[in-house]
């Protein structure tokens, strides 16, 4: 196994949490109608095109468009996001802490859009503590294609062979892999600490 010497972490779900469900459960009490809107309405690709770097405005008009009945819920989304991250994962950041502050080289990629990541960053200030960071609404590419992971590896001069990738999602660890990366799939901090030292890495 060559050394890793470069980490990279995903960001939702792995350093902070995600669920659209807190807000709509309030919004649309009924759980099936709740999951009806989702699967049809503010679904998981049309939210995938604002991590892709389509704006808001543009999302939500061509939402309503084609479910006007809609359309107070279709704009709830981006209105009530900071409720959807509504706090860290104290263990996870505590490992990425740990790896920067034992000088290893750390940097983040993570599918967000451009002003939900601003947002993001300064309500976490940890996210900041990282070399630097690749988001894909600011450069309108996104995990798992192949490009993203190569703009990564260029922009921050990385060795793709000594990367080890840290997803909660097996299509972006794929994708990651698919690069020439090493990747783990994030399930839990005990179990990400195992991973780590499986590679070398001690925290």
């Amino acid at each position: 196994m060559s050394e890793v010497r470069h980490i990279v972490f995903d960001i939702g779900k792995v350093l902070i949490h995600y669920d659209p469900d807190i807000p709509y459960s309030r919004l649309i009490p009924d759980a099936a109608e709740r999951r009806w809107f989702f699967e049809n309405v503010c679904t998981h690709d049309w939210n995938l095109e604002q991590d892709r770097g389509r704006g808001w405005d543009e999302a939500e008009t061509a939402l309503i468009a084609l479910h006007p009945t809609h359309e107070e819920n279709i704009r709830a989304f981006r209105k009530h996001w900071h409720e959807m991250v509504s706090h860290a994962y104290d263990d996870s950041v505590a490992i990425l802490e740990e790896l920067v502050d034992s000088d290893h080289d750390v940097t983040m990629l993570t599918n967000f859009a451009a002003d939900t990541f601003i947002e993001a960053r300064e309500r976490f200030p940890f996210l900041s503590r990282p070399r630097g960071v690749t988001v894909s609404g600011e450069i309108r590419m996104i995990k798992p294609d192949r490009e993203i992971y190569d703009h990564h590896i260029a922009n921050f001069d990385l060795e793709p062979a000594a990367t080890l990738f840290i997803d909660d999602s097996p299509k972006n660890v794929a994708g990651a892999k698919a690069a020439g990366w090493k990747a783990v799939q994030f399930i839990d901090a005990e179990t990400l600490r195992e991973d780590l030292r499986r590679h070398g890495l001690a925290v």
